[in-house]
């Protein structure tokens, strides 16, 4: 009897959450406040990390900034102080992990106790299965999803004491969905969605309710980092664009950050059709862009 109760409590918070979202599309959720707040952002050196950083420092936060490229990070933290941000850099291997958490012991001692944790640091290789060198497998997990479980463990526990925090993954939609010759990188952020997810209960089921987590699951971004990509009906996205849904993403408290937004309704596709009908649809939508094979029987 009691789990038929529980059961039927199920309807009127169905029904609550779909109303709550319907109304939400007129009135958008309030904005919260980052002033001050410490925020760590990773691959701060170029693209997404460099804007993302450049929005926080907008809007008054006190910056860490983490990168393996020196120069990368110093042109970002220039850009930023100029917007009049307090700034600190760090050079870091984001695929080490002894190396992340001796900088994050720095952080916590040179800067305070991070608030706002983006875990943005990624790499990609454009190859299939057999051009992709066993080390570069290696390195796209370190980087892609480990880095995020090594900087959250270093992060999370002043969070957790004080009920206040986000943490925000930068995954893709190819965490997602499958792209044939991105299987290291798909593997990856779908393990990288995966952390989310499981974090997200994690907390939630500590009675932690005061920590957020998001994460950006955007499509092709014109970052360089894949080339020449293209889509028959989604576009290649700009940075700007997708640093902008991110920063509202964040500031709304927005679990899932489907960039575009019809992304979603594709996820729902690809859970619900067969796998007949969605080699198909695949082949409608043609994911294209440079790759590198190594199967020779393969046309290349």
């Amino acid at each position: 009897m009691h789990l038929i109760l529980q059961l039927l409590l199920l309807l009127p918070i169905l029904i609550f959450s779909i109303l709550e979202s319907f109304v939400k599309l007129f009135i958008p959720k309030k904005r919260k406040s980052v002033s001050g707040e410490i925020v760590l952002i990773t691959g701060a050196g170029h693209g997404i990390g460099r804007l993302t950083a450049y929005e926080f420092a907008k809007l008054k936060s006190k910056l860490v900034l983490w990168d393996i490229n020196k120069h990368g990070i110093e042109e970002t933290a220039a850009e930023c102080k100029k917007m009049g941000a307090r700034v600190h850099t760090y050079v870091v291997d984001c695929s080490n992990r002894e190396e992340i958490y001796n900088c994050a012991k720095k952080v916590k001692a040179e800067v305070g106790d991070v608030g706002i944790l983006v875990n943005n640091a990624g790499v990609v290789y454009t190859a299939d299965l057999f051009a992709t060198q066993d080390p570069q497998i290696e390195k796209t997990f370190e980087v892609n999803v480990l880095a995020h479980f090594w900087t959250t463990k270093a992060f999370l526990p002043a969070m957790m004491k004080k009920n206040h925090g986000h943490i925000v993954t930068v995954a893709s939609a190819a965490g997602h969905t499958v792209v044939p010759f991105l299987l290291a990188y798909c593997s990856s952020k779908f393990a990288a969605v995966g952390f989310h997810r499981a974090l997200t209960a994690e907390i939630n089921a500590l009675g932690k309710n005061g920590i957020k987590t998001s994460c950006l699951c955007p499509n092709f971004i014109n970052t360089g980092f894949i080339k020449n990509p293209s889509t028959r009906f989604l576009p290649t996205l700009e940075p700007e664009e997708v640093v902008n849904r991110l920063m509202k993403g964040i500031l709304t408290e927005q679990s899932l950050i489907f960039v575009p937004s019809s992304l979603s309704f594709l996820i729902v596709l690809e859970r619900i059709l067969p796998e007949r009908v969605l080699k198909a649809l695949r082949s409608i939508i043609s994911v294209e862009f440079d790759v590198v094979t190594g199967f020779k029987n393969k046309a290349q």
